[in-house]
């Protein structure tokens, strides 16, 4: 299996029949955004292809030079349950040396299904991910912050470079109202809402 970037087409087909039946409104991109992301040169939405069929997504939004989010990590329905999610990670980690990668999770207290939530975290720990020291909130949904490193570093380093993902792309005000990095324990979630720029 090959991990290569998706022509327009393919990235269009892998939203539709892959992200969207994956993934709630509050946590999924539109399309739109995704491509115009892409042109700007922020995105890099890595597929694994088996063949010509395309069996797994990870896509990366692009920070300062060396740090990168996991902005989804998605296999396809057939093909879950038998390593490819194992296989995907590994191939981007391979693709991206030097890249210190971010990753949110739902945190499972807050998640629709706690026990689906707690096995994500599992995986992405059994997949080489550390646990930062802080969690975050997007669009009203509460995670837990992860992220692929050589070596652990500060929180207040992942901090920063993870606020800078976002203002890369939101307006100081539209931050404030939706992203919280870092999310304080004892604060209630904010309401969901669909994702928007």
């Amino acid at each position: 299996m090959e991990l290569k970037l998706p022509t327009l087409a393919q990235l269009e087909a892998v939203y539709a029949n892959d992200l969207e039946p994956s993934f709630p409104a509050a946590e999924l991109k539109p399309l739109r955004i995704i491509r115009k992301m892409l042109e700007d040169g922020y995105y890099r939405p890595w597929c694994l292809f088996d063949g010509s069929e395309i069996v797994g997504e990870c896509f990366l939004w692009l920070g300062e030079p060396g740090w990168a989010l996991l902005d989804y990590l998605c296999v396809s329905p057939r093909r879950r349950n038998g390593g490819t999610g194992a296989l995907l990670l590994a191939k981007m980690l391979e693709r991206e040396p030097g890249t210190v990668i971010l990753g949110e999770s739902e945190m499972p207290c807050y998640a629709p299904d706690p026990a689906m939530a707690e096995r994500r975290l599992g995986f992405y720990a059994r997949n080489g991910a550390r646990t930062a020291g802080y969690d975050t909130e997007m669009f009203g949904v509460p995670y837990k912050t992860l992220y692929w490193a050589e070596q652990e570093l500060p929180d207040q380093q992942l901090m920063e470079a993870h606020r800078n993902i976002y203002l890369s792309r939101f307006s100081p005000e539209k931050f404030a109202r939706y992203v919280r990095i870092p999310r304080q324990p004892e604060e209630d979630p904010l309401p969901r809402v669909a994702w928007n720029e």
